[in-house]
C-alpha cells in the first residue's frame, strides 16, 4: 500500500512537472525502477501512466494554440508522431542491460537540455542560420528521443523552436504540451501492443498524473516559471548523479 501512495504522489508531481516546465521522467522513471519494474518496462510503464496528464495540459492550454515560426503546428505534430513511433519501436528491441548503460546518460542529457536549453537555443541562434528542411529534420530526432526515452523532451523542442525564429512562448509552450502528449500516445500504441507494461502501476500515477498535469498547466500561469525551473534542474541533477552513482560507481 504505501508504494502504491508513492507511486500516486510520484504521478501527481510528475504530471505537474510535465504542465509547469517538463522533466516529470526524471522522478517517474526512477520512481518505478524504485519499485521493482525493469528499467525498460519501467520507461514504458511511465510513458503510458504519464500520456494522459500531458493531454490533460493540452486541454488546459486549449485557448493558446496558433501558429508560430516558419512551420505550422500540425506540420510539427506529423513529424514529430512519425519519430516517436520509431523512437518506441527502438525502446521495445533495445534490452534492459543496454538501456540500464544508457539510462544515466539520457538523465544527463534532458538534465541539460532542461536546465540550459534555452541558452544553448540563443548561442547557436546567434551563430547559425538553418531553413524550414532543417526544422523538421530536427524535430523528427526529438520525436523520436520523445517516444524512446522523453527526459525534457518539451524543453528540447521549445529550444529547437527558438533556434529557428519563434517567439510567442505562450503558443510554443500551447504546442509543445499537444506535441509531445501525441508523440507519447503513438509510442502507447506500441508499448501496449507488443511491449512490457506494469498496469497496477500505470492505474495509480494514470489518474494522479492527470490531476497534476491539469493543476500544473494552470499553476504555470500564475508562478513565474524561472524559479519553478530552478527546483527542477536542481532536482533532476540529482537523481541523474545518483543513476551515475548506482551505475558505475
Amino acid at each position: 500500500m504505501l508504494e502504491y501512495v508513492f507511486l500516486a504522489f510520484v504521478g501527481l508531481l510528475a504530471g505537474a512537472m510535465n504542465a509547469v516546465a517538463g522533466g516529470g521522467t526524471f522522478v517517474s522513471v526512477p520512481a518505478l525502477i524504485a519499485a521493482g519494474v525493469p528499467s525498460v518496462a519501467a520507461n514504458m510503464t511511465s510513458t503510458v501512466a504519464l500520456f494522459p496528464g500531458a493531454i490533460a495540459s493540452a486541454y488546459a492550454f486549449r485557448k493558446d494554440f496558433r501558429a508560430f515560426g516558419d512551420a505550422s503546428p500540425i506540420l510539427l505534430l506529423g513529424i514529430s508522431v512519425a519519430g516517436g513511433a520509431v523512437g518506441a519501436l527502438l525502446l521495445i528491441v533495445t534490452s534492459s542491460r543496454a538501456f540500464d548503460a544508457l539510462v544515466p546518460w539520457l538523465l544527463l542529457m534532458g538534465a541539460i537540455a532542461f536546465a540550459f536549453g534555452r541558452q544553448i537555443g540563443d548561442w547557436l541562434r546567434a551563430r547559425v542560420t538553418l531553413g524550414k528542411p532543417a526544422l523538421l529534420i530536427v524535430q523528427f530526432l526529438l520525436g523520436v528521443y520523445g517516444g524512446y526515452f522523453g527526459g525534457a523532451v518539451g524543453l528540447m523542442m521549445l529550444a529547437a523552436w527558438t533556434i529557428f525564429g519563434a517567439r510567442d512562448l505562450i503558443a510554443m509552450s500551447a504546442a509543445r504540451t499537444l506535441i509531445v502528449g501525441l508523440t507519447n500516445a503513438t509510442a502507447v500504441i506500441f508499448f501496449v501492443a507488443i511491449g512490457t507494461v506494469y498496469w497496477t502501476h500505470v492505474m495509480v500515477m494514470l489518474f494522479a498524473g492527470v490531476a497534476g498535469g491539469y493543476t500544473g498547466a494552470l499553476i504555470a500561469k500564475r508562478i513565474p516559471v524561472p524559479v519553478l525551473r530552478i527546483g527542477i534542474s536542481c532536482l533532476n541533477f540529482a537523481v541523474t548523479a545518483a543513476f551515475f552513482w548506482k551505475t558505475f560507481g
